[in-house]
């Protein structure tokens, strides 16, 4: 339901435990999207994994072709001439109880909580609705973890040369899903004036 001053994304230590929950067992989010079909219509390449034969089973295999850099077998799945999901038919998803877990995983709900922007233009429906999410922060560790969080990806914003070349993402989603991963480095009360020493613990958290 949306409120005068935005759509709720709940709890944030609650969403926090169940998005990295989601990254580390493909355990799919529960997010409230209502009428909004921004990711399914902003010109997205979908991974899909060799186990995943459900998915596999449900698109046409023209539409499927083989993911680069990745081991034979995961596949990639491109959009139309719109920047539409082939499988988005009647403004909804065709294959949902089969849809990929890329799809199933993903929550725009990331950009807010890390304050990182999607900026790339094709996506830029995503940035729209990301923007009118509101957490709710209840008590201290609801802003002890923002705190960490957005710690963290301001170091990696202003130190990301000290990284070793390749080591962070390129694209924000990505980027956004890695800080997330990484945030308990940037735990209540740490000393960030050594930047190497933290540099070095981000690359060994990962």
């Amino acid at each position: 339901m949306k409120t005068s001053q935005g759509f709720p994304a709940g709890n944030f230590s609650t969403w926090l435990k169940q998005i990295r929950n989601t990254q580390k067992n493909n355990t799919g989010m529960d997010v409230p999207c209502g009428e909004c079909t921004a990711c399914c219509t902003s010109s997205f390449f979908i991974h899909i994994k060799p186990k995943e034969k459900k998915t596999i089973n449900r698109i046409p295999k023209e539409l499927l072709f083989p993911a680069p850099g990745l081991p034979k077998g995961n596949v990639l799945m491109g959009y139309d001439k719109n920047g539409h999901c082939p499988m988005f038919v009647n403004s909804a998803c065709s294959i949902y109880d089969d849809r990929p877990l890329t799809c199933r995983n993903y929550d725009c709900r990331i950009f807010p909580a890390t304050s990182i922007n999607e900026s790339e233009k094709e996506i830029s429906q995503i940035s729209q609705q990301a923007e009118k999410w509101m957490f709710d922060y209840s008590n201290e560790n609801d802003l002890s973890n923002q705190l960490a969080i957005k710690s963290a990806a301001i170091f990696i914003k202003e130190n990301a040369k000290l990284f070793p070349s390749g080591f962070l993402p390129l694209n924000s989603t990505q980027l956004a899903i890695f800080v997330l991963k990484i945030y308990p480095v940037f735990s209540e009360g740490k000393s960030l004036s050594d930047t190497e020493k933290i540099v070095n613990e981000i690359v060994d958290a990962v």
